[in-house]
């Protein structure tokens, strides 16, 4: 009868057909059910009637979960993407078969029994009819399926790599070797869960848990985690493992059974923990109960919202064909942990390209076409139903029966056929690199037991070449890391405990697994560097020596004259061999070149520097000796000069030969300060005689630097006193800079920074000092006069 509901929907008018006798709704509902209960009651029993045409199985089997063959469908992918990549395993083609263990541990053993023996009639230990090869296994999802298949399978020595085992399963993997698992730890999920019910403030919660020993262990983890974290549980509800959720009689028996949870308990945080089984099973109950109890409007009004449920990674968001009828509504806002995915480049398209039309190749194809879209693929028995259309698509199906994006789980299996076919491939190499003494020894080296995939139990990888162990603290010294050996060190073994130092000469390569000879460092004549600092001194020494040439033929000019002409030709002399003592720096040091680097250029420096410091002196004294009565005239004179020269170049002469008796320099291998080389160098041999070297140079240049920087303004025509005060500020100011640059280099770089400063420094002496007078001598001559100087004057 027609109706108008005011009161339901705020703001609203319902205008519905109102069913006058709910009773009599629920009869014909009920009688529905009662139909396909008897139906599959009565196929489940002449399922192996003896008829060519029984339909009795295919109407059993048709009972699946769609959801799972995206995990079919993620086997296939990764075996077709192996098997176009040679490089994987090259000259070996990936196959595998499918079977399904029901839920059931009976068939568990039987389905792998099969798989091993392909035969009706189980003859353990005997392989009849069959010429491939099984590698590896892959599954199950639950702990209890992965489980019974280790309990067979590692009588054969069968890896197992299994996508969906848990917490309990790490107990017993140390009794099946080959057992592996790509799922994580499940006590990183219980972290997560007490972090999450914290963050919104569920203290109050409830949990519902599949019956079995993997749900107590999760009860018994869990709960002394909440009285920690002053987390309470309201109830425990416990749901039946192979509980038979397409059984009418069944499903209203259990919802009587848990119909406190939504008529007495108050918290509205509910944990969800087991296989997918609970969460069909919670999705039936909850509608049932929905009619259980008092259809009151304010009930039905806040039912699908006052719950929150949570799910563990095990559970998955499923649904059967069955429960097609569902109000989805009830579940929006659940919460989920799911196992870390990404997406696999061409999976949705590969997912989207699955039709009917494949079915002959796919023998779950019919099933799941059928039951995702209630009808029969064309060609495959429409008769026994309602034809489909060829417009279905997977993409249109609900989340709960199906996604085309992928699933944590399929996403393991994925991960788990690449593991395989990895090891698959690392086995085949190693067999392929081992010696061959006969062509039947050849053939074997070509098959690859399946015992071989995973042949050591360690509690981690042996450590590499190049390392060695480390031991975890608080862990068992069976578990350990791998940590890189020293710089200086090696490990040539594997699962070494020290490493091994490389002699002085050698370094290790980069994988710390080999000692190579170091190469030698010095300051070359072929390099970019050498060459560059050699043209240099050439250049600079053969201006010196044009300097000098022009000097001598213009001797007579009184620019040249002035200031004692025979000192200048000294000064010049002396910065030419200053350029030249240069190259001794350069190229591999021996003994001689040693003897002679430093102690040349300290010399060689101190009389230039001296023969600077006369000139300055001569002008003072000339001055001084100007005035009426004065007591320097008879200091005027070269003498002066000569003196002054010898006096301080036998000073640092001395110094250098008392260097040179006691402790010389010699040729020197340093193996230590640079990673990889080894210097060959001068050593100092006295650190102290060489800084005296280089300090009495440097207080010869601040005396003659005061001495020029007071007498340059003294009125005498001939006087350079300014010339020398600019040379000597550049000569110190270079080698003030040089000895922090000089401590702080290594190597050949070292000795370029001297040469550099030896270079800079006699160039500044030269282009200070006769610079001026080079460019009047020969491109101002005609104030190359006498006339020209007393003017000036």
């Amino acid at each position: 009868m027609d109706d108008l509901d005011m009161q339901t929907l705020h703001g609203e008018i319902i205008v519905e057909c109102h069913e006058g006798s709910i009773i009599m709704f629920y009869c014909v509902l009920g009688y529905m059910g009662l139909l396909a209960l008897f139906s599959f009651t009565m196929a489940f029993l002449a399922r192996k009637l003896p008829d060519s045409f029984n339909e009795a199985k295919f109407i059993t089997v048709s009972i699946v979960v769609t959801k799972f063959y995206q995990h079919l469908l993620t086997l296939v992918f990764a075996v077709k993407e192996i098997n176009k990549d040679p490089p994987i395993l090259p000259n070996v083609t990936l196959g595998f078969h499918i079977y399904d263990t029901y839920s059931d541990s009976r068939m568990t053993y039987r389905t792998t029994l099969d798989l091993l023996f392909k035969l009706h009639k189980m003859v353990p230990n005997y392989i009849c009819g069959t010429e491939k090869k099984i590698a590896g296994i892959i599954g199950g999802m639950s702990p209890e399926t992965s489980i019974r298949m280790a309990e067979i399978l590692q009588l054969f020595k069968i890896p197992q790599i299994s996508y969906g085992s848990f917490q309990l399963t790490v107990a017993d993997e140390s009794r099946f070797p080959p057992f592996y698992r790509m799922a994580p730890d499940e006590a990183l999920q219980y972290e997560g869960l007490i972090q999450l019910l914290l963050h919104f403030g569920w203290r109050w919660v409830g949990l519902v848990i599949v019956d079995d020993k993997h749900g107590e262990h999760f009860i018994q983890t869990l709960e002394p985690m909440f009285s920690q974290n002053e987390i309470c549980s309201e109830f425990t509800e416990r749901v039946e493992r192979n509980f038979h959720f397409y059984e009418l009689s069944g499903i209203i028996e259990q919802a009587a059974q848990h119909i406190t949870i939504f008529k007495e308990k108050v918290a509205n945080a509910v944990v969800i923990y087991g296989e997918n089984i609970v969460f069909m099973w919670l999705a039936s109950t909850i509608v049932l109960t929905k009619f259980i109890l008092p259809t009151t409007s304010d009930f039905l009004e806040d039912f699908c919202t006052r719950k929150v449920w949570i799910t563990m990674a095990q559970n998955d968001f499923t649904l059967h064909s069955l429960q097609r009828v569902l109000d989805m509504q009830m579940f929006h806002g659940a919460i989920s942990f799911s196992i870390s995915k990404k997406e696999l480049p061409g999976f949705r398209q590969f997912v989207q390209a699955v039709t009917p039309s494949g079915a002959n190749e796919d023998g779950f194809m019919r099933d799941f076409w059928h039951q995702a879209f209630d009808c029969i693929p064309r060609n495959h028995g429409a008769s026994q139903g309602e034809e489909c259309t060829g417009e279905e698509r997977l993409e249109d199906l609900p989340a709960p029966f199906f996604e085309t994006s992928i699933l944590g789980h399929s996403y393991s299996i994925y991960n788990a056929v690449y593991a395989l076919a990895q090891a698959l491939h690392a086995a085949h190499t190693i067999r392929t690199h081992q010696k061959r003494q006969k062509d039947g020894d050849q053939m074997r080296s070509k098959i690859v037991e399946p015992w071989q995939l995973p042949p050591s139990s360690l509690c981690n990888d042996p450590c590499p070449l190049g390392k060695i162990k480390n031991k975890i603290e608080g862990q068992k010294f069976c578990c350990y890391a791998c940590v890189r050996c020293p710089e200086k060190m090696i490990s040539r073994q594997m699962d070494m405990e020290n490493c091994a130092r490389c002699p002085e000469n050698q370094f290790p390569n980069e994988a710390h697994d080999e000692c190579i000879p170091k190469s030698m460092n010095f300051l070359s004549f072929e390099e970019p560097l050498g060459i560059t600092l050699v043209s240099l001194a050439l250049l600079f020494s053969l201006l010196t020596a044009l300097v000098f040439t022009i000097f001598i033929k213009r001797q007579d000019t009184p620019i040249v004259k002035a200031n004692n002409r025979n000192v200048t030709y000294l000064l010049l002399v002396s910065l030419f061999l200053c350029f030249l003592c240069s190259l001794l720096f350069i190229g591999q040091p021996n003994k001689a070149t040693c003897l002679l680097r430093q102690t040349t250029f300290g010399t060689i420096f101190s009389i230039a520097i001296s023969s600077i410091l006369a000139k300055t002196i001569t002008v003072v004294v000339a001055f001084l000796a100007s005035k009426p009565g004065s007591l320097f005239h008879k200091w005027v004179g070269q003498k002066l000069a000569y003196s002054i020269i010898w006096f301080c170049s036998f000073i640092q002469l001395g110094i250098c030969i008392v260097w040179l008796s006691t402790s010389p320099p010699f040729p020197d291998l340093d193996m230590v300060t640079l990673h990889g080389e080894i210097i060959v160098e001068c050593h100092e041999g006295s650190i102290a005689m060489f800084y005296c070297v280089l300090i009495y140079m440097g207080f010869l240049a601040l005396l003659s630097f005061i001495v020029a920087f007071l007498a340059r303004k003294l009125p005498d025509s001939f006087n350079e006193a300014k010339f020398i005060t600019f040379s000597m500020l550049v000569f110190c100011s270079v080698w003030l800079t040089f000895v922090p640059t000089y401590l702080s280099t290594k190597g050949k770089y070292m000795v370029a920074v001297e040469i550099f400063s030896i270079l800079s420094s006699s160039a500044g002496l030269l282009g200070c000092i006769f610079i001026p007078k080079f460019y009047i001598i020969i491109f101002r001559p005609e104030l190359n006069t006498r006339e020209h100087l007393v003017h000036k004057k």
